[in-house]
């Protein structure tokens, strides 16, 4: 009994969302011209946890997820904030371009957690070939011209 009146209050105790409208000026699609197809997958399997503007499921609402959510949020906008990208460095955004597609060669992101509930983010080999040969491909001409 002790456990459901814990497991009731703790509902009450909710983290703030990670929801912006705001499209400021350092965003990803803002500095660079990325193809729509990019776009599309990087919104379906990336920016929950890499952007100001988290989708929530209905189960987020439910403690303890709610707070587990919250701090993948947290954990990857500091890896990774596609929206804050030009404040990043020169050196640091080509870094982060071949760390996406590093981490999407070595099927490391998205996430397996993430990819189970969220069948967007299963990429295809088509979609992790496209992404990696963009990536890959922004991070050459940014540092032909560094």
């Amino acid at each position: 009994m002790a456990l459901l009146v814990v497991f009731i209050a703790i509902q009450f105790i909710q983290p703030a969302h990670n929801k912006s409208k705001e499209l400021l000026a350092t965003d990803f699609n803002k500095l660079f011209a990325v193809p729509d197809t990019v776009t599309a997958i990087l919104q379906n399997a990336c920016y929950d946890c890499h952007s100001n503007n988290s989708g929530y499921p209905w189960y987020s609402n439910i403690q303890p997820m709610a707070w587990m959510m919250a701090r993948h949020i947290k954990n990857g906008k500091e890896e990774l904030n596609f929206n804050e990208f030009g404040s990043y460095t020169s050196r640091r955004q080509i870094s982060k371009l071949m760390g996406i597609a590093n981490q999407i060669k070595d099927d490391e992101m998205p996430l397996s957690s993430y990819k189970m509930m969220h069948k967007k983010a299963n990429l295809t080999k088509e979609e992790k070939v496209l992404i990696m040969d963009w990536m890959n491909n922004k991070a050459d001409s940014l540092s032909a011209n560094n």
